[in-house]
């Protein structure tokens, strides 16, 4: 995985086929604190787009497991986190 620096803070970039795609979550963590990120992530209307995002662009999308995480979003014990990819 590539990187890049910015104002001092490493952001990452993974590339797929002609595509670079840039880390949101590495920009996000060098502007706010990480609870922020996590409280975003388990908003139902950012589930909701993960989805289809990834309906769209990963072919080993597991409908089954998204449909209980879904169900899920949005109540209050839900909470979303996210990992670094390697």
């Amino acid at each position: 995985m590539k990187k890049i620096e910015i104002a001092g803070t490493e952001i990452s970039i993974i590339s797929q086929k002609e595509n670079d795609f840039i880390s949101l979550t590495d920009m996000a963590k060098s502007q706010m604190q990480e609870v922020i990120i996590i409280k975003w992530l388990s908003l139902k209307s950012t589930i909701e787009y993960i989805g289809e995002w990834e309906a769209l662009y990963n072919p080993s999308f597991n409908y089954t497991e998204f449909g209980t995480i879904r169900n899920s979003a949005g109540s209050n014990n839900f909470v979303l986190f996210s990992k670094a990819m390697d």
